[in-house]
């Protein structure tokens, strides 16, 4: 049964929306956050597994060093206050794909407290969203449901479990409530998750591809009415794993609970999930609040200590963060704000980057990317990054234009070969022989035959009036099917007629 909707625009002149984002990044250190066991995204299942990471009865976890370090330096990133210390406690609650029963996380005594990130909007606004916290933990195996659709557990007959991520290290970034955004809730959100993307990028610590669940969110969302300062009821979905996915969500949600409040109903406090096939939320369980989850401390694991000669050794480490990063690129490359934007925008910056360092101009690879592949990529669904060219494809598909081995055209097409999985560009202009036309008695002669077609454009030409020179070129293209040069057929044509 479909829910009642009121319209966006109507929703948020009536009411206030406050959101909140509880982001799970998996970091990407060798092992386990409390054993040596290796996970790899894409293994057999059941396969990285320890005592400790199934929980069996007498195994003792050991806090893996680099993660706490990881931790540290998300912290400093994103301005938060590093405690001296910091505890594990045990989340108790019962699920399938959690073999021990409980989850080792961080309650009352984080690592990292009190934080915020600035977020740029696509209109230039930079946005403060606050940080409440940014803790470690260790992450719970993953369930497939078989027999239903699309792997959800609606239908399905049977559920398997995959333990090889049980135990794997994360950190949950909490922010506090988000107020102040208005309309734009759903923009600054997806605009925060990319900028946190960037971030653990630009540290090392986790791949963060949302596809693979490197970085996952759970949406809050509740909604007051406007001139009120009392928080409403928030509904919680979880686990989103896409930017589009977490915007759609806060557009529905606030769709959904402003038809409930409009006709004098009451939002549920409930966990929730995102249906991408439907772009729907569809209820799950009741929220469990903070207590019901009996956190204490983990009596296997000792208190961290985190001393400030420590945090000093760490900050020594910290890389260019990406802000300083886009606007230092911005100066070399060159380009407007909005240029930079849309690349942004367009989720290109990295793959702009590397096709800049193997070998393409800066106008080139922003060309391309922003260009032909994107439109494909949008054609398909897909992110840039899951097509199937890298930026040395596009960095040598731009040395041959530059050679003069291709011109736009045929460099178009031999994009569009690799795209559709024919091979490097090298191969794919080797299969259909591409080549710009090298041999000047062949140009001359397709020149030559234009001219001699069209006597009156010839004439006009040779009267100084450029304007049908388009013309000749087309046909010189045609002739030899679009493996002509048009700056060389134009120098050409303009030597014939004023010789």
């Amino acid at each position: 049964m479909s829910e009642k909707l009121m319209k966006y625009s109507d929703a948020v002149k009536e009411f206030d929306p406050v959101f909140g984002l509880e982001t799970h990044v998996e970091l990407c250190t060798q092992t386990k956050l409390f054993c040596p066991a290796h996970e790899e995204f894409g293994a057999d299942p059941n396969t990285e597994l320890t005592p400790v990471s199934l929980g069996l009865p007498g195994s003792l976890p050991v806090v893996n060093k680099t993660a706490v370090d990881f931790a540290i330096k998300l912290g400093l990133a994103l301005h938060c206050e590093i405690n001296e210390w910091s505890q594990f406690a045990r989340k108790n609650y019962f699920y399938p794909d959690m073999p021990r029963d409980y989850q080792i996380s961080q309650f009352d005594k984080p690592t990292n407290g009190n934080g915020y990130l600035d977020v740029d909007l696509e209109d230039g606004t930079v946005f403060r969203v606050p940080i409440e916290r940014a803790h470690i933990e260790d992450d719970a195996g993953k369930n497939t449901h078989v027999g239903g659709s699309d792997g959800r557990i609606e239908g399905a007959d049977h559920s398997l479990v995959d333990y090889n991520r049980a135990g794997v290290p994360l950190i949950e970034i909490v922010t506090k409530p988000v107020e102040g955004a208005g309309e734009r809730a759903p923009e600054i959100a997806d605009a925060y998750m990319r900028t946190l993307r960037d971030i653990v990028r630009a540290l090392g610590i986790s791949h963060g591809r949302m596809e693979q669940g490197n970085m996952r969110a759970d949406v809050n969302i509740s909604l007051r009415k406007k001139g009120e300062t009392k928080l409403g009821t928030r509904s919680e979905t979880k686990n989103v794993n896409s930017f589009r996915g977490i915007k759609k969500t806060l557009q529905y949600e606030i769709r959904r609970q402003a038809a409930l409040l409009d006709e004098g109903g009451e939002v549920l406090q409930e966990t929730r999930h995102w249906d991408e096939a439907t772009q729907t939320t569809a209820g799950g369980r009741v929220k469990s609040d903070a207590n019901d989850y009996r956190y204490f401390p983990d009596p296997d694991l000792v208190m961290l200590h985190i001393t400030q000669e420590h945090i000093d050794e760490i900050t020594k480490t910290m890389p260019e963060m990406p802000r300083e990063h886009r606007a230092r690129l911005q100066e070399e490359w060159k380009f407007s704000d909005l240029e930079m934007r849309d690349i942004i925008n367009a989720d290109a910056l990295d793959l702009v980057e590397e096709t800049i360092k193997d070998g393409a101009t800066a106008a080139g690879a922003r060309k391309w990317w922003l260009g032909e592949i994107s439109r494909v990529a949008n054609e398909h669904g897909l992110s840039l990054e899951e097509l199937p060219i890298t930026p040395a494809d596009v960095a040598e598909v731009e040395k041959l234009v530059a050679e003069g081995k291709l011109n736009d055209k045929l460099a178009k097409q031999t994009v569009t070969g690799v795209l559709a999985g024919e091979g490097t560009p090298d191969e794919v202009v080797k299969k259909h022989g591409y080549q710009v036309v090298s041999d000047d008695g062949a140009l001359e002669k397709a020149v030559d035959d234009a001219l001699a077609a069209d006597p009156e454009i010839a004439e006009k030409l040779k009267s100084g009036n450029m304007k049908p020179m388009g013309a000749i070129i087309g046909a010189v293209m045609r002739a030899t099917h679009g493996q002509a040069d048009a700056k060389a057929v134009s120098a050409l044509v303009i030597k014939k007629v004023k010789g």
